[in-house]
């Protein structure tokens, strides 16, 4: 890869993207353990102000399959910002480690780390942005479809920042997408703007609507997150009723091609943005898509840090 750091899609070009994909498959045929251990001596450091199942037990696992070591740090350990000022935590943790992870609240925490760090940063979650998660998205769809050009994904539900980093990579890719959202949720007009921008350059569709229906028609793809997220836990109330009309339901899906997909970044709220049905249904690949977050992490490991 060209970057030194992973902050958002935008940093990737389609080359990039197709490097980690193709670094995926690689290592995901190998099995768990590599025997050549190319990150042995590498540390990398957790910088967590979020509590976390996926991100941060991918990452730690695919260090150790790796050959490296993975430090944790917890919310209350560092206190990003508020103990210690964020470029003298990025500058120290530079002189320790070898690569940084970091899930954050505001975006700008994670863009000022990597301003000041001296080793990668890889941006585990933000409020504007998931790459890991987009990636290992798009990655699980090429395996399902073959391809991802032409193929239609459809993400009902909050416009917020999985929305943000899906709709960048599909339109990256050349894959159409279509999001519904309630109105006033849509998701960041800024990213739409770059959505649009590539999709001109890959000829992918980009549509923004209201109506989970129309998103949903034809689809090949049915994505879904939470309604409330981290941080939001004071509207969660008010969004119940707002988004009552975008869960992802046999009756939905009904409007998807017969042998559609279901995705669900996790962690699920059962019965809120998606019926327990859906998610136990044979069109789930969710916990492949759960999986597939550590084979795409080791790429993007494997290239930064290497």
């Amino acid at each position: 890869m060209k970057v030194r750091d992973l902050i958002t899609i935008k940093d990737l070009s389609i080359s990039d993207i197709e490097e980690i994909f193709a670094l995926t498959a690689k290592l995901k045929s190998e099995g768990r353990i590599s025997k050549d251990e190319p990150l042995k001596g590498k540390t990398l450091g957790l910088v967590f102000q979020k509590p976390s199942l996926r991100t941060k037990v991918s990452f730690v696992v695919a260090m150790a399959q790796l050959g490296g070591t993975a430090i944790y740090l917890a919310p209350e350990e560092v206190k990003l910002g508020e103990r210690e000022a964020i470029k003298d935590v990025a500058r120290t943790l530079s002189r320790y480690l070898d690569g940084i992870v970091a899930r954050t609240f505001k975006h700008g925490d994670i863009i000022e780390l990597a301003e000041y760090s001296t080793v990668p940063v890889i941006n585990g979650l933000s409020d504007f942005s998931h790459p890991c998660q987009s990636l290992a998205d798009l990655f699980t769809v090429k395996e399902k479809r073959g391809k991802l050009k032409g193929v239609r994904v459809a993400f009902v539900g909050d416009g917020n920042n999985v929305c943000n980093s899906l709709l960048m990579t599909s339109a990256r890719l050349g894959a159409d997408i279509a999001v519904a959202t309630p109105k006033g949720y849509e998701p960041d007009k800024e990213v739409v703007k770059i959505a649009l921008d590539f999709a001109g350059a890959t000829g992918s569709k980009v549509t923004i609507c209201t109506d989970p229906e129309k998103a949903a028609a034809g689809a090949d793809v049915i994505y879904t997150d939470v309604w409330t997220s981290m941080g939001q836990e004071k509207e969660r109330n008010k969004r119940l009723k707002v988004f009552k009309d975008f869960q992802i339901n046999e009756k939905l899906c009904s409007k998807a091609k017969k042998d559609y997909i279901i995705m669900h970044c996790l962690p699920a709220h059962r019965g809120e943005e998606i019926s327990d049905e859906s998610l136990e249904s044979p069109h789930s690949v969710v916990f492949d898509q759960a999986e597939n977050r550590l084979h795409v992490e080791k790429a993007i490991l494997l290239l930064l840090l290497k």
